[in-house]
């Protein structure tokens, strides 16, 4: 259905964690890493085009999708931001690649986020989709961000009540935050089986559990990451890209923002909102091409 010609993969991540991916392509590697509620079909529409100049690699991060989802701890350090990236590098070991270019949308933007963080040596190359850096968003919170990202103080919640809540009409919530209920903001810009593929995903207690699990942790260890990290900058290349609709462009200059966090930072404004890679897939190719070569 997505990712024909690729190879489907079940790979070792960190802690004894197996990841699920699609491999396709030739040329240098870059890893693709989706975000939230979604899975490695985040980038039906980008990765093939992409695997014209590159070996492609898309996950499912630890918890999402077909990844394993590892029962986690009172401090929710199984799922931060560190431990779903370390993953992520295990992955490409496993397939031969000490250096890499890692592209990240959301969630998968704020591991790629701590990737280029922890393991310099590996990231040859970093985009970011769609955000600002986690710290500097939670500290200008303010009522319209509030409403615009609820979920994130929903799913941060103590256990288990986004979860009993989620799973009270799991189809419901994913249709609704991504906008594509009837008459919602997105609607029709999904592709139906790639909302199809989101649904059933989150019709799993265990994705459900980990996505919130995911949220916790950027609330609390992932943040005292982030401190512990001492003003350290990020410096690899990085491009900052989002959509000219979403929330980064009306609350945020995150060009600003990155330069706080990364050595040598460009971005770019695109058409679309928050869910660029399947709104505007052609741009984002071609953006991307432009950076990663």
């Amino acid at each position: 259905m997505f990712f024909d010609g690729f190879d489907r993969r079940r790979l070792p991540g960190a802690d004894g964690v197996t990841i699920n991916a699609v491999v396709g392509g030739s040329g240098p590697p870059v890893l693709l890493l989706h975000g939230f509620p979604q899975s490695h079909v985040t980038w039906h529409r980008v990765g093939p085009a992409l695997a014209r100049w590159f070996t492609v690699v898309a996950t499912d991060l630890r918890g999402y999708g077909d990844s394993d989802k590892p029962p986690s701890d009172r401090e929710h350090r199984v799922y931060s931001k560190r431990a779903t990236g370390n993953d992520q590098v295990a992955v490409m070991r496993s397939l031969g690649f000490r250096r890499f270019r890692l592209v990240g949308w959301d969630r998968g933007a704020r591991v790629a986020h701590r990737i280029a963080l922890d393991h310099p040596d590996a990231v040859e190359r970093i985009a970011v989709l769609s955000i600002a850096p986690s710290r500097e968003m939670l500290a200008r919170v303010n009522v319209g961000f509030a409403l615009a990202y609820y979920h994130w103080f929903f799913l941060a919640q103590p256990y288990d009540f986004p979860e009993r809540a989620i799973l009270a009409d799991p189809e419901n919530f994913v249709l609704r935050n991504l906008g594509a209920a009837s008459g919602g903001p997105n609607e029709g810009v999904f592709a139906p089986e790639a909302l199809a593929e989101y649904v059933r995903c989150y019709r799993d207690p265990g994705v459900v559990h980990a996505t919130c699990e995911d949220y916790r942790a950027m609330m609390s260890v992932d943040l005292r990451d982030d401190e512990e990290d001492g003003g350290r900058k990020i410096a690899a290349p990085l491009f900052a890209m989002w959509g000219d609709r979403g929330v980064i462009q009306q609350m945020f200059d995150a060009q600003s923002l990155w330069r706080e966090r990364a050595e040598n930072v460009t971005a770019d404004v695109i058409a679309g909102g928050h869910y660029i890679c399947e709104e505007n897939p052609e741009t984002v190719v071609t953006k991307l091409l432009a950076f990663l070569t």
